[in-house]
């Protein structure tokens, strides 16, 4: 990683923690359970978790993405919500991560556990136009599966 990115964080509930990157090389820090008691979420259900932290990044043309954590996803089924969470470099409130469990049974989250990563990623603002045609490319209009299988 060549650049820092700075980022004020403020601690909302008790057991909160600072999000840490695991080693060196990760692109992502981990987000952890700020929960007094272990939340059980059954299989086929969902949980929102919360953090105990907010945030806010020293640029506007930034976004923080929360994503799963890869582990917990294949050993247990456990995925975020909403496949991904935007954090927007204005929002201020706590940060708190919808975990679903599609595993083979009831997860239980401690307190302090590693539930999610979040990562801090350039974010481009467009400005449309309307028109009247697009142009042509090699796939042109082609949906789901157009490209092929190989």
């Amino acid at each position: 990683m060549s650049e820092t990115l700075g980022v004020q964080i403020r601690l909302t509930r008790p057991g909160a923690s600072v999000p840490r990157y695991a080693t060196d090389g990760s692109a992502a820090c981990d987000l952890t359970a700020a929960i007094d008691a272990p939340v059980t979420i059954p299989r086929g259900g969902s949980a929102s978790i919360p953090t105990g932290i907010a945030i806010a990044m020293e640029r506007k043309d930034v976004v923080a993405i929360v994503c799963a954590r890869s582990g917990l996803a294949f050993k247990h089924g456990l995925s975020l919500v909403n496949g991904i969470g935007v954090i927007d470099s204005d929002y201020r409130g706590e940060i708190c991560v919808g975990l679903r469990n599609d595993g083979p049974s009831d997860y239980t989250v401690q307190p302090g556990e590693r539930i999610a990563q979040l990562m801090f990623m350039p974010c481009l603002a467009a400005a449309f136009t309307v028109t009247d045609t697009l142009d042509d490319t090699e796939r042109g209009a082609g949906g789901f599966g157009s490209t092929g299988k190989m």
